[in-house]
């Protein structure tokens, strides 16, 4: 079986420091759980980003300020960035960190309901951003709220605007989006193309259960606050806790943890591609595509 691949969705865009005092929320915080977790076994961070308040941004400083500080303090992570929708619907906001150039950045390929919002990501964004990793060759991690989404993720295959191997996360026991069951689970997984790379992150409660699974099953596994608050037993979680809970699984079961480069070879990354996004930081640096935003 491949070695376990750990992703740690570090902040999200929901959890407060005031539901969960783990939560890392600036440039620092954040480096500082980076470190933490990378020295329990994780190899791949989410990131998004705060502004002054602790508030979602889809600011590019925020970001910039984010990754420098996780660099310093892990630079052999992989980085992958939001384009979430719950920061701004403004699409070249949204598109943005991608051309900061980090390895990889999440694309959700499709629309659902989620607690007071719809998360919204019509056909034309999803055409758009995908021409946006297109170009910028950053590898895109297909967030899969249901089956459908994997679907539009293969018509994307089909058209030559994203192209295998394909890395899917499957995000289950959101309210109002698939159940986080193991029966759920194993039919998504199953519903993918051969080649195929595979995480699960689960939320709330689900977490742990579909870890477990997902280990079990030869997938890979996305921990973190953004998904989850608690460990098992019902006390407060932090992102280093849940990496080596789900680390210690692992190893109970004999599975072998993914080192940050074993991470990047079974994810197809180009290795030339590792400190790209440092770039970012030049002071000539512009944000420029030749994709058209929305009007």
């Amino acid at each position: 079986m491949e070695k376990l691949i750990i992703t740690v969705a570090l902040t999200g865009n929901v959890v407060t420091k005031h539901l969960n005092p783990h939560l890392p929320v600036t440039s620092d915080e954040i480096a500082a759980d980076v470190r933490r977790c990378a020295d329990g076994g994780a190899a791949l961070f989410h990131v998004h980003a705060r502004d002054r308040n602790h508030r979602p941004t889809l600011d590019l400083s925020v970001y910039r300020e984010n990754v420098h500080k996780i660099k310093e303090a892990a630079p052999e992570v992989i980085i992958q960035l939001s384009t979430g929708g719950r920061a701004g619907k403004d699409w070249e906001a949204r598109a943005n960190p991608i051309r900061l150039l980090p390895e990889m950045g999440s694309f959700t390929t499709g629309s659902n309901n989620l607690p007071g919002i719809v998360y919204e990501n019509s056909p034309q964004f999803i055409d758009y951003l995908a021409r946006v990793f297109h170009e910028t060759d950053v590898k895109p991690e297909i967030e899969v709220f249901e089956t459908g989404m994997i679907n539009n993720a293969l018509f994307l295959v089909k058209r030559g605007l994203i192209h295998p191997p394909l890395h899917f996360d499957f995000v289950l026991g959101a309210p109002g989006a698939m159940p986080g069951t193991v029966k759920n689970l194993l039919f998504l997984s199953e519903s993918i193309p051969t080649g195929s790379t595979w995480s699960v992150a689960g939320i709330g409660a689900a977490e742990i259960p579909l870890a477990t699974a997902a280990i079990i099953l030869g997938g890979h596994v996305r921990v973190g606050l953004e998904d989850n608050l608690y460990m098992p037993d019902g006390s407060p979680a932090s992102n280093p806790l849940l990496v080596e809970k789900v680390a210690r699984i692992a190893t109970e079961v004999g599975r072998a943890i993914a080192a940050p480069e074993e991470a990047r070879s079974l994810l197809s990354l180009n290795p030339a591609h590792k400190d790209r996004i440092l770039g970012a930081f030049k002071p000539d640096f512009t944000v420029e595509s030749g994709c058209e935003p929305q009007p």
